[in-house]
């Protein structure tokens, strides 16, 4: 069997002829390889495994194991969520929060942070631009905190490049931090649960594949559906931040006015939601000083 051959095969068998693409090449390799050259039996074989788990509907990045995220190529799996666009976008958001502070060497903190997409990203793109920051990463779940230090190994031995010191640790939010980061924190960004649970069984097949720990939250203390642990870090973040300082929180567009009333309820300044790529509000920002 060609490489075409097995192309032409998991598109019909999935439906989608990109999905059919990236598990071949995933096993293949991307590169000159013609797409007329011979498969070997246990290649082929791998594919259509693959391509069968596909098909019964795990998320594709589950299927592979791994997927891009900005720079980076992560280990992802039933662990942690599925990284997506719109984090990518709120970390564009906190590299834009970070230059507006003017901090040198500022101390950020990933609460929630999941397979590390968020911590890792900024400790590689600020290591030029600011080599004397630190970033902090913070997961409740030891699950989710072992896929984290797996792709910080995997970012050390991939990257060439420098990348800011990065400290993993677990527990809830920002109470696993050390006594003495109160009050020191430049930047806190996060990407909480913001799911209200009663929408679970609404969600996409896909989706519920994913650990609904990471992906649901009881409501607000304001009765806001899902917007309890957006809450819980804007008020912790409170207490930890440094003068000047910011918290950027990924929350739902449908959750973004009422998360901008409660964090200035709380104190925050020039609080606003920025707009992902689609128009929809998604980063919520907060200031302090």
């Amino acid at each position: 069997m060609t490489r075409s051959e097995l192309v032409a095969e998991l598109t019909a068998t999935l439906g989608a002829r990109h999905e059919a693409r990236f598990i071949v090449e995933d096993v293949l390799g991307v590169g000159p390889t013609s797409s007329g050259a011979s498969v070997g039996p246990a290649e082929v074989d791998r594919i259509r495994a693959l391509a069968a788990r596909r098909g019964s509907g795990e998320p594709l990045q589950y299927v592979l194991g791994h997927w891009a995220f900005r720079s980076l190529d992560l280990l992802v799996d039933p662990r942690v969520l599925i990284p997506r666009p719109e984090t990518e976008q709120v970390v564009e958001v906190a590299l834009r929060e970070i230059a507006h502070l003017g901090a040198t060497g500022p101390v950020i903190v990933d609460a929630g942070t999941g397979s590390g997409a968020i911590a890792l990203s900024l400790a590689t793109e600020l290591a030029h631009s600011n080599p004397e920051g630190r970033v902090w990463a913070v997961d409740c779940s030891p699950d989710a905190l072992a896929v984290a230090r797996s792709n910080l190994e995997r970012v050390r031995r991939r990257d060439d490049g420098p990348m800011l010191p990065v400290t993993m640790v677990q527990g809830s939010w920002l109470s696993a931090l050390p006594a003495a980061m109160e009050g020191r924190i430049t930047l806190v960004v996060s990407n909480p649960p913001y799911i209200e649970p009663t929408q679970w069984t609404g969600l996409q097949a896909e989706v519920r594949y994913e650990p609904a720990g990471a992906l649901l939250a009881a409501a607000g203390t304001d009765g806001t559906p899902g917007l309890g642990e957006v809450e819980a870090v804007l008020r912790q973040a409170w207490g930890w931040l440094s003068r000047p300082g910011a918290a950027v929180i990924e929350v739902a567009p449908d959750q973004a006015s009422a998360a901008v009333g409660m964090a200035e309820s709380i104190g925050y300044l020039d609080v606003h939601a920025v707009a992902d790529l689609a128009g929809r509000s998604r980063a919520l920002v907060g200031r302090v000083r």
